[in-house]
C-alpha cells in the first residue's frame, strides 16, 4: 500500500521519501551530492554505506509533520533491524540543488 506523501511540499524531499519508501537505490542516490553528510542521532555515518543497507529495509509508516519549508519530515518509522519508532529526516541542499546534508534520528517522546 502506497503511503500518502501529499504533506511533502518540497518536490525533491518528496522524491527522496518516495525513493526511500520503494527502496529505489537509483532514484535515491541520484538526488544526493557525492559528498553528502549524514548524521544519525548526531553521529556522522558514511552516507552510501548506510543507505545501501537501509534501502528496502527502512521506511516511513506515516508522515506526521512537515516543517522548515518542507525540508524537515517527522513521522512514524519502521526499520527491519530496529523496529518502529518516531523519527525525523532533515534535508539540506547545495547550490546545485542536490541534497548535501541529511540528519536522521529518533524523536524524543
Amino acid at each position: 500500500m502506497a503511503m500518502d506523501l501529499s504533506k511533502l511540499s518540497n518536490s525533491k524531499v518528496k522524491a527522496a521519501i518516495s525513493a526511500l519508501q520503494k527502496g529505489d537505490e537509483k532514484a535515491w542516490f541520484a538526488l544526493f551530492a557525492p559528498d553528502t553528510t549524514l548524521l544519525d542521532d548526531g553521529n556522522q555515518r558514511h552516507f552510501n554505506n548506510f543507505f545501501k543497507k537501509a534501502l528496502g529495509h527502512e521506511r516511513f509508516l506515516s508522515i506526521d509533520q512537515v516543517q522548515n519549508n518542507g525540508l524537515t519530515v517527522y513521522g512514524n518509522f519502521h526499520s527491519d533491524q530496529w523496529g518502529t519508532f518516531k523519527a525525523y529526516f532533515k534535508f539540506q541542499f547545495n547550490k546545485e540543488g542536490k541534497i548535501n546534508r541529511l540528519e536522521i534520528g529518533q524523536e524524543a517522546d
